[in-house]
């Protein structure tokens, strides 16, 4: 399938796919964008929580801010963390909601998915469960979520208005959306636009 910007969805998937595939199974390794605890903990995720989600998931985090600078979730709430990566969102949020919430994480590498459920077991954590699949196509029935958070993923999927879309469609009336993304201020070029390395990070 080709976007407007001339550039492959496949490929760029599968790209995608293969660096965060290399997050997940080699976190030490040395990424142009920063990882870790360490980063985390510099970009306020909430100490409490984050102190409780093993190290096993959050040595692979990979975001690029804080969706719980928005503010918290609360307890009962169900939650959809979107492209969850190796869980460390989606194990802060199951903390913060509590017995009588839930959390689906949904992603599209499974390298990624498979840390995180190990995760998620190591903490104990059994108001989570995470799923394989796109931004763009989500498995979920209508009005499934009161919350979704994302961090760092909307970014990389050309099809915005898909994502949105489908965003809407599975939160709830008067849901919300706390989104930790990049954003950018100028146009990019023809070029950079059809650069997978631009987009993968």
């Amino acid at each position: 399938m080709e976007v407007e910007l001339g550039i492959d969805v496949a490929t760029l998937k599968s790209e995608i796919k293969k660096t965060y595939a290399r997050v997940s199974t080699t976190p030490e390794e040395d990424f142009i964008f920063p990882t870790g605890r360490a980063w985390a903990e510099d970009l306020g995720y909430p100490e409490e929580e984050l102190a409780e989600v093993p190290d096993s998931a959050v040595e692979s985090f990979a975001g690029v801010a804080n969706p719980f600078s928005l503010g918290r979730l609360e307890a009962g709430e169900r939650v959809l963390d979107l492209g969850s990566g190796a869980g460390t969102d989606s194990l802060v949020a199951a903390r913060m909601v509590g017995a009588g919430g839930g959390v689906t994480g949904i992603d599209m590498t499974p390298e990624m998915l498979d840390k995180a459920r190990r995760s998620a077991d190591e903490m104990g954590a059994d108001n989570v469960e995470f799923v394989e699949g796109e931004a763009e196509n989500l498995p979920f029935p209508d009005a499934s979520f009161d919350v979704v958070i994302s961090n760092g993923v909307i970014d990389l999927i050309p099809d915005k208005d898909a994502v949105f879309s489908e965003l809407y469609r599975v939160l709830v009336p008067g849901g919300r959306i706390q989104v930790a993304d990049v954003t950018i201020q100028k146009p990019v070029s023809e070029e950079g636009r059809r650069n997978i390395d631009l987009w993968t990070g």
